[in-house]
């Protein structure tokens, strides 16, 4: 089992690569513009859990489907970038935090806005 400090570094390492990947390699049109958010290993660093997100929220489903499509690929790429001794199988996963983030920042100000004592 690797430490705590290596799963984090190779976390990181991947989330770099895979960014980099998406933008110059992957030419799939369902996946477009995405962020990645960011990524876990497991323990024995053969699967990665990678955690996207898209300002088009509409569109989660085909990007999703672009991603699970172009996994193997995009891990054939990774392996030749990163010099560990397994690869990790990518696994892709919608991080809705940020949208969930917009929203309650919404909320919030909307509940500002309607107190009757707010003297602004």
């Amino acid at each position: 089992m690797a430490n705590p400090q290596r799963l984090r570094r190779v976390a990181d390492q991947v989330q770099r690569e895979l960014s980099d990947l998406i933008r110059s390699e992957l030419k799939d049109p369902r996946v477009g513009m995405i962020t990645l958010t960011g990524v876990e290993m497991s323990p024995d660093l053969a699967h990665a859990k990678v955690f996207f997100t898209s300002l088009n929220e509409g569109d989660r489903e085909e990007i999703m489907a672009g991603l699970r499509r172009s996994a193997g690929f995009l891990r054939s790429l990774l392996g030749r970038r990163i010099k560990i001794h397994v690869t990790p199988e990518l696994h892709f996963q919608y991080d809705a935090s940020i949208a969930e983030g917009v929203r309650l920042s919404n909320l919030i100000d909307q509940a500002i806005q309607s107190t009757p004592d707010n003297k602004e």
